[in-house]
């Protein structure tokens, strides 16, 4: 395979080749095909493809956060992300960018539930210098879970005075990151409205709490090359660095070559890996 022919394949499948995605239905299939995005382009040098992308049915010129607000092409492919979280068509978790999160197809997000989510979700946080949670996302989650789905603006009103957004939304990160709530709305005036994960989607909870983490990493392993059509390894580790330890990786990737679930490919002058050609049975 030449570099091209790899560059043309992901563009066919990211939806970046002028055919865009325009339909709730096309948005689900385009995210389940490559199992991960974002809805801009990547701050960091991440291979990920992109929901406004796919809308645009192009990666030329495409806005980041900052600029979405004078794009129309940004404000509708929002329109369609929200609409498909409304959905349960896909699922968002942070990375660290509130304005630019992972989306995920359904099928994928048990296992990343697996790795990143709590495994007693019904046990409210508690803070403490051991603990991931400051007091006030703990009294946020409370809050959460006596009214949401609620917006920022009536979070600040419930929590009471000398909170500043800025404080609450550190303290909606600390509960994002480790998937206890999650966005479930958007609205111009309001903003986003959270609501717990497990109100949210039960289902999707329950089935990666009972997911191993070996189980859970090499099936996103999985799913990420087979999102990217190829990748190198490092590219891999980039991106679930975030998430799981690269040893970890390793020994998924090196397990699944094993196994030959997965196989190398010549790029040119580079090695990649690629989701391996399914077996032909032969006849006796």
């Amino acid at each position: 395979m030449t570099d091209q022919e790899l560059q043309q394949l992901r563009r066919d499948k990211w939806r970046i080749n002028g055919q865009p995605v325009r339909t709730l239905d096309d948005a689900r299939s385009f995210i389940e095909s490559v199992g991960f995005c974002q809805l801009y382009p990547p701050r960091s040098s991440v291979l990920l493809p992109t929901l406004l992308g796919a809308w645009a049915g192009s990666d030329e010129r495409l806005p980041n956060p900052q600029q979405a607000f004078a794009d129309a092409r940004a404000r509708e492919a929002t329109e369609l992300m929200v609409r498909l979280l409304r959905d349960h068509g896909a699922y968002e978790a942070n990375l660290g960018e509130e304005s630019n999160s992972l989306l995920m197809a359904a099928s994928v997000f048990p296992y990343f539930y697996a790795l990143v989510g709590e495994r007693n979700p019904r046990q409210s946080p508690k803070a403490g210098a051991r603990a991931p949670y400051s007091q006030l996302a703990c009294d946020a989650h409370e809050a959460i879970r006596r009214g949401g789905p609620i917006s920022k603006q009536q979070l600040l009103t419930t929590l009471g005075k000398g909170i500043s957004g800025a404080a609450l939304d550190r303290a909606l990160i600390e509960l994002w990151s480790k998937l206890r709530i999650t966005r479930v709305d958007y609205h111009p005036e309001q903003g986003a409205s959270w609501d717990l994960l497990l109100r949210w989607a039960p289902e999707a909870v329950r089935e990666g709490i009972q997911i191993s983490l070996p189980e859970a990493v090499s099936a996103i392993v999985s799913k990420y090359f087979d999102g990217m059509v190829a990748a190198e390894l490092a590219e891999v580790e980039s991106f679930f660095g975030n998430f799981v330890s690269r040893s970890r990786i390793r020994e998924a990737v090196n397990a699944l070559l094993a196994a030959r679930e997965l196989s190398f490919v010549h790029v040119d002058s580079r090695t990649l890996i690629q989701i391996a050609a399914p077996k032909i049975a032969h006849r006796a």
